[in-house]
């Protein structure tokens, strides 16, 4: 930890009393009783009871029943709650995502080209960035996120000439949709000592100029993680407004547990003491990031407790064993669609982790107890994830695992198969189909392939159990846009993508709500509405079973965690 870092966390740890007391004090408490009655309650229990009204005492669900049920329970203190036929159902789980990355638009800038930014032209993103520079002191860094290559008019990435353009002043770097890759200037890459002579890292891909062994200003995968370690030392006040932003928006679409996928020592006790503080007032989920925990995890050393409260749970540990589809860094059994390198016609993408170490690594983290969220999305990568899981099954036996493989994007029907047999449970990035899918059908995959991605419906045919996620901040935190795209996957352009693997909408809210939380061993808790569990639940303006179309269009009227209201809309 740097002396900037460690100052920075001592600030935050001592603070100054009356301020560390303000914020304490916000945090909502929830009534003593209080019962919903006259909606549609969608239960997520094992039978998907569909309910009328709902008694919560204290920040526990008490009964579940019809209005004339629960009416008989209310006192003198109750706090009645007339849903008026809408909709309540359990609070939205993050199955897979970065928070509180979406809080980034506090201190970066938007790079997003439609259907969620307006960028369109290289020299859009290129403005954006010197305005950002433009209120940032010499010296410090500027950064923007979401750039995508493919939907940019020029088809290409920023250059480091073209970043150096922005300012040479301060360091500069934009981030890549996929989060796998960013581009930087001439002193970002002074920064980290990347030079000509700095060799390619294993699992990375350092791009070069034309001809020479000139950094261009790419870095890829594994290439990029010291750049990215550097734009992570923040101060406070960035770090403060990144917390609160995220856990603004979650709460207004509904997410009342959300997820650290990947996290750092030091970011892992930054949520907790902000969760503490009540800035965050959702629960969290926290996977250890398996290179940043490497010494801990290594020595023995490393106690989830330490990063956990009833607030905060330290799940499993993440390893990364292939990049994204659309950076063309996923790792494919068979080439791309269309190479991104017209000479190289055979290019599959390549392995973030090599397969011998993937084999050492999972072993040693299966067998020191750890459940295991692992990052895959070429078919040839999930291959190796597999291969690499069995062994450590077959020489350390689990009886109950729940290996998460996170995104299973290029997934074949046989690996479907096999992750049913293994204990291996997927979380599909399905929005895919509506944020990627044209390009996955005519750059990236073809139809064929395309047609596949995602395969839930294949899933459910194993009885195998799945999530759905947004991987936010990759797309925004839009849960419903999450169960809309299982249900139809439509793309941006209007195009069914497979419609063969399409679910229906009751499986597609399983798999953000009770599905979801069952994967990091939260089902007892969280994830669905029966007596004894938290109360974590939302009200919808309507029924997604109703008009199935419509459903992302839902507004999310009311938030409770605990009981507790953290946002309502009116």
């Amino acid at each position: 930890m740097s002396w900037k870092t460690a100052t920075l966390v001592l600030i935050a740890l001592l603070g100054g009393l009356t301020v560390l007391f303000k914020i304490a004090t916000r945090v909502p408490q929830p009534p003593e009783h209080q019962v919903f009655i006259n909606g549609e309650v969608l239960t997520m229990d094992a039978q998907n009871r569909v309910a009328e009204a709902i008694s919560v005492r204290g920040e526990r669900i008490e009964s579940v029943g019809s209005t004339d049920e629960i009416m008989a329970l209310v006192e003198d203190n109750t706090e009645v709650n007339d849903l008026r036929g809408r909709t309540l159902l359990p609070g939205f789980v993050d199955a897979h995502g970065h928070f509180p990355g979406s809080g980034m638009s506090v201190i970066s800038a938007d790079l997003t080209s439609p259907p969620v930014g307006d960028k369109l032209r290289m020299a859009d993103v290129l403005e954006a960035l010197r305005a950002r520079a433009a209120v940032t002191d010499p010296g410090e860094l500027v950064s923007g996120f979401g750039y995508d290559d493919t939907l940019l008019a020029e088809q290409r990435h920023p250059t480091r000439a073209e970043l150096d353009s922005v300012s040479t002043e301060h360091p500069v770097v934009a981030t890549h949709v996929s989060g796998h890759m960013v581009v930087a200037n001439s002193r970002a890459l002074a920064l980290v000592g990347i030079t000509a002579e700095t060799e390619d890292p294993v699992g990375g891909v350092i791009g070069r100029r034309p001809g020479s062994r000139e950094p261009n200003g790419l870095l890829e995968e594994t290439a990029r993680m010291e750049l990215m370690m550097y734009m992570q030392d923040m101060g406070l006040r960035q770090v403060y407004g990144m917390m609160k932003s995220a856990a603004v928006e979650y709460a207004q679409v509904g997410v009342t547990t959300a997820q650290s996928g990947g996290t750092s020592p030091m970011l892992a006790k930054g949520l907790l003491l902000f969760s503490k503080l009540g800035v965050i007032p959702q629960r969290l989920v926290v996977f250890a990031f398996d290179t940043e925990f490497a010494e801990a995890l290594r020595s023995g050393e490393f106690d989830a407790q330490e990063y956990s409260s009833d607030r905060v749970s330290m799940q499993a540990v993440k390893l990364v064993a292939d990049g994204s589809i659309q950076g063309y860094t996923g790792y494919l059994s068979h080439p791309y669609h269309v190479p991104r390198d017209p000479a190289d016609t055979e290019y599959r993408g390549y392995p973030a982790i090599p397969r011998d170490e993937l084999f050492a690594r999972v072993e040693r983290l299966h067998k020191a107890g750890h459940q295991l969220a692992i990052h895959g999305n070429g078919d040839e990568s999930i291959e190796d994830i597999l291969d690499a899981f069995e062994a450590a099954q077959q020489a350390y036996p689990v009886e109950d695992p729940r290996m998460i493989l996170i995104h299973s994007q290029m997934a074949r029907e046989d690996q479907v198969a096999r992750m049913k047999a293994l204990g291996v449970t997927p979380s599909f990035f399905s929005a895919h189909t509506y944020y990627w899918g044209d390009r996955h059908r005519d750059i990236f995959m073809g139809p064929e392939r395309a047609a596949a991605m995602s395969p839930a419906r294949w899933a459910q045919e194993q009885g195998l159990r799945f999530s759905s996620h947004m991987d936010t901040p990759v797309t925004p935190m839009l849960p419903l846009q999450a169960v809309w795209s299982q249900v139809h996957r439509l793309s941006h352009g209007g195009d069914v993508i497979g419609p063969e693997q399409r679910i229906d909408v009751m499986s597609a809210l399983r798999a953000v709500t009770i599905d979801a939380a069952w994967q990091v061993f939260q089902e007892d808790r969280i994830g669905s509405l029966e007596p004894g569990k938290l109360a974590d639940i939302i009200v919808l303006s309507g029924s997604p079973l109703a008009e199935p179309m419509a459903m992302r269009d839902l507004k999310v009227e009311r938030t409770l965690v605990g009981g507790a209201t953290i946002f309502k809309r009116f």
